[in-house]
């Protein structure tokens, strides 16, 4: 560790010689409201780079015409009112996307050996995942206006889009005037609605579908549905939704999941989430059985057999016969029986595995868990929704691989 501190001082030393070599100042420079800066004089900074500390001295120019200062220098460096180098902010965006920005700080003075604060790791950390989100509205915009890109690359058997939803724990204010999921209790968390896309070539030797390595895409927020259903529509279409040979949505049987697929991706076949089914009938019975076991399997075991063959009608109709004492748990059923007969088409698995398709969420799912839940839901932490959306588009960007050439296009990134 004193051998790396002592090479980064050296390191530290030849970049403050590098800078100072580059040094020379003309008399005037064009100023971003039109007008011309004067010279002014040489100011120095420091700033902090991956070798350290480095004093950065340039020339500083004001303009008469807006009375505003500034220096060239620290534009073409990026590093205008920043205290940090771009390797730098890079380094804490990519660390405080993976873990909590105290962590995180930890984490870049043991393998990096930087002194910085969980502060600023979280502020550039969410600086650069606004960006992100920043670009990631431009291109709905565009899409929304039907300004789509040319997909190119050969098109894909099968792509899906699944969707669902998962809460995360916020800040007081942000659940103001929000009833939580039991009556009376106010909201605790708010809901973040995460999509993913991703495609099937084949099946496996037992003809089951096996998901292409590596073609998961993520896009994620909490915001409404609506703009959730313009996020979605446009990583679909980037991943060639439009050339697919055949689309499929899957969700669970939430009705803004399927308004949007109606909306978005019209004629696509949509499956709701196999093992979701099943867990309703489940919670069903065991309000139906509370207290005799032996009688509840047998129950599921005939409402199971309905379900797996698709004959979502019979097991509509064997709900409907159901006469519970209870009111409450009457109307439980009811609503059972609208959700089956509702998603009945939705439910046909027999067909669906004879083409070869997933019947399950199993992707988005496990996305709730790697995107968000191990992330932004760990242990005391409570977020805002600005604060949330910038570390969920980070996340988003790394896992989808695209955070390289996000770098590599922003502007000074040279």
């Amino acid at each position: 560790m004193a051998t790396r501190a002592s090479l980064h001082r050296a390191g530290a030393a030849l970049l403050t010689a590098l800078l100072h070599q580059r040094d020379g100042h003309a008399p005037t420079v064009a100023c971003s409201c039109g007008g011309q800066a004067r010279y002014h004089d040489h100011r120095s900074k420091t700033l902090l780079t991956v070798l350290g500390p480095v004093a950065l001295k340039r020339a500083y120019y004001l303009c008469p015409r807006c009375h505003q200062g500034y220096s060239p220098r620290d534009i073409e460096l990026d590093v205008e009112r920043q205290e940090s180098s771009p390797g730098v902010r890079r380094m804490m965006a990519l660390v405080g996307g993976e873990t909590s920005f105290d962590r995180a700080r930890e984490e870049l003075k043991i393998l990096a050996g930087l002194e910085v604060t969980a502060k600023a790791v979280e502020r550039h950390t969410e600086a650069i995942g606004a960006d992100i989100a920043a670009r990631e509205q431009s291109q709905i915009r565009r899409a929304k206006q039907l300004e789509l890109p040319e997909v190119c690359g050969p098109a894909a058997p099968v792509l899906y889009v699944e969707m669902d939803g998962t809460g995360i724990p916020v800040v007081k204010a942000e659940t103001e005037g929000r009833s939580g999921k039991v009556q009376g209790v106010p909201a605790h968390t708010r809901e973040v609605k995460l999509g993913c896309v991703f495609t099937q070539t084949g099946l496996d030797t037992e003809g089951r579908p096996v998901r292409d390595e590596d073609s998961t895409s993520y896009v994620a927020a909490v915001e409404t549905a609506e703009e959730f259903g313009l996020r979605i529509y446009t990583e679909a279409w980037r991943r060639g939704w439009s050339r697919a040979k055949k689309r499929v949505v899957i969700g669970d049987g939430a009705v803004w999941i399927w308004n949007l697929a109606d909306q978005h991706f019209p004629g696509a076949i949509q499956i709701v989430d196999l093992y979701h089914a099943r867990q309703h009938l489940w919670e069903l019975s065991a309000q139906l059985f509370p207290a005799d076991q032996p009688r509840r399997k047998r129950w599921m075991a005939c409402r199971l057999k309905h379900l797996e063959a698709g004959k979502i009608e019979a097991l509509v109709k064997t709900l409907g016969e159901l006469r519970p004492p209870n009111p409450e748990l009457a109307k439980v059923v009811s609503n059972e029986a609208d959700y089956f007969a509702r998603n009945a088409e939705r439910m046909r698995y027999p067909s669906f595995r004879k083409q070869g398709l997933f019947v399950g969420s199993g992707v988005v799912e496990a996305g709730c868990k790697e995107v968000i839940g191990s992330r932004l839901k760990r242990s005391g932490m409570f977020w805002t929704v600005r604060g949330a959306n910038a570390i969920i588009a980070l996340r988003c960007c790394l896992l989808n691989g695209s955070f390289e050439d996000y770098w590599g296009s922003r502007s000074g990134a040279a």
